[in-house]
């Protein structure tokens, strides 16, 4: 049975109800009233709080939002999450082209990043935190990055091992959760480094986090080398070294490979949700058109949100990183914003900032978000033009120290275990002496 409504709820509170029209391909939200008179804006930019109001968004780019309103398809898996219901689809006998946006709302249910649940769930799964056992998933994720039509036709045959299929319903359970391009899981993690599935609260001593495989994709649109977690985990320290709020990170070792982890910032050590929207939904930005938003936009839209002056300067904190870091890879759902169950509105911790860059790339050969009308070639003067974007700032003493931080990538990259070559490339693209203008 195709199932074509789901309700949302937040903190265990109606919010209302979604309804997937299959003609039309579009998804209608409309709050329910008792939320209404709660007060709580879950997007206050695009759905206000209104009786009687049933909202649809047409013309939104169904590429980025799949039909549904932007503040819910902010919770859809992305490109390895929806790989794993594909496969999960075909196990079951299911075509993927019949399974609507709503069902992967579903199927993701109360597993979703940030605070926002789905009922009912399809295929709710494990309720309990279990070992997870790394070596395994690390392999099947590697499977179906590397050739997802054959893992898929080999699962949906039976061909699979007892043990296979049990790693398989573990990964279903903890990788489709998050999104972004690269595989991910969602696990706990206890201080000695003891991992278990995190898609339901964690057991006592373990915390939240976000795991990133260390796979092969091959040829990446990324640009990403084999070993990109020990960049990324060297990129971290320099962010914190920059002043930006980013949450505790660690890699893990397993064989040859090092896999990033990051705390996650949509869960409290209790294991409580935060409510959480990127940029792209909450503008109804176009996150797959690089250059069709830019940082000013941005500051705008904080405005909007009416975050604290911290929360400006923070942003403008990671825009310098970006342009000095190379991470060219700043789109618009690689920022977001969290509010807790009060109502209060703050810039989420960083997240997936790391060096970015491939000449060829039409996606990462330059900047996703514009700076003073730019996307490359960026001088002092962009940097300090956009600043004014905060009243009675002064830029220096943050570009100063965003500049000081990446200076010391050669040191924190090679205690990662980057190889040396890759320090130096990446080293060459770093922008530490932009012209004046």
């Amino acid at each position: 049975m195709v199932a074509n409504t789901a309700r949302v709820s937040l903190w265990g509170n109606p919010v209302g109800a979604l309804v997937w029209d299959d003609e039309k391909r579009i998804g209608s939200f409309e709050y329910f009233p008792e939320f209404i008179g709660g007060g709580l804006e879950i997007a206050p930019l695009t759905m206000p709080l209104s009786a009687g109001t049933i909202y649809t968004f047409p013309g939104l780019n169904p590429d980025v939002y799949k039909g549904l309103p932007a503040c819910l398809s902010d919770s859809l898996p992305d490109d390895f999450g929806n790989a794993l219901i594909d496969a999960w689809l075909a196990r079951e006998g299911r075509d993927k082209a019949s399974f609507s946006p709503v069902e992967r709302l579903l199927y993701t249910g109360h597993r979703a990043m940030g605070a926002l649940e789905y009922d009912p769930a399809i295929n709710g799964g494990s309720r309990q935190s279990v070992p997870v056992e790394l070596e395994s998933l690390v392999k099947l994720a590697g499977e179906v990055l590397s050739d997802r039509e054959s893992f898929t036709a080999r699962l949906s045959g039976g061909s699979t091992s007892p043990q296979e299929r049990d790693a398989m319903h573990r990964l279903f359970q903890i990788g489709t959760s998050a999104g972004g391009a690269r595989p991910k899981a969602v696990i706990a993690m206890n201080e000695r480094g003891d991992i278990r599935s995190g898609q339901v609260p964690a057991p006592e001593g373990f915390t939240h986090w976000l795991l990133k495989f260390d796979v092969d994709k091959g040829a990446s649109s990324l640009g990403d080398p084999l070993g990109f977690g020990r960049i990324e985990y060297a990129y971290s320290e320099l962010v914190k070294l920059a002043g930006i709020d980013m949450t505790e990170c660690r890699l893990i070792q397993e064989n040859e490979r090092a896999h990033f982890c990051t705390r996650r910032f949509d869960r409290t050590d209790e294991g409580e949700k935060f409510h959480v929207q990127t940029l792209c939904a909450l503008a109804h930005a176009d996150f797959t058109k690089p250059g069709a938003f830019s940082y000013e936009e941005g500051f705008q839209v904080l405005r909007r949100l009416k975050l604290a002056r911290a929360d400006a300067i923070e942003f403008y904190r990671r825009m310098v990183f970006n342009v000095m870091g190379c991470n060219n890879d700043d789109h618009t759902k690689n920022f977001s914003a969290s509010m807790d169950q009060t109502g209060e509105w703050v810039l989420s911790p960083a997240y997936d900032v790391a060096w970015s860059y491939r000449a060829d790339s039409p996606w990462v050969s330059s900047h996703q978000m514009s700076i003073n009308g730019k996307r490359e070639g960026f001088t002092l003067a962009d940097l300090r033009e956009v600043a004014k974007q905060i009243g009675r700032f002064n830029p220096e003493p943050v570009i100063e120290q965003v500049r000081e931080a990446i200076k010391l990538w050669p040191e924190h990259a090679a205690a990662a275990g980057v190889r040396e070559e890759v320090i130096f490339g990446i080293s060459r693209t770093q922008l530490l002496d932009l012209k004046a203008r």
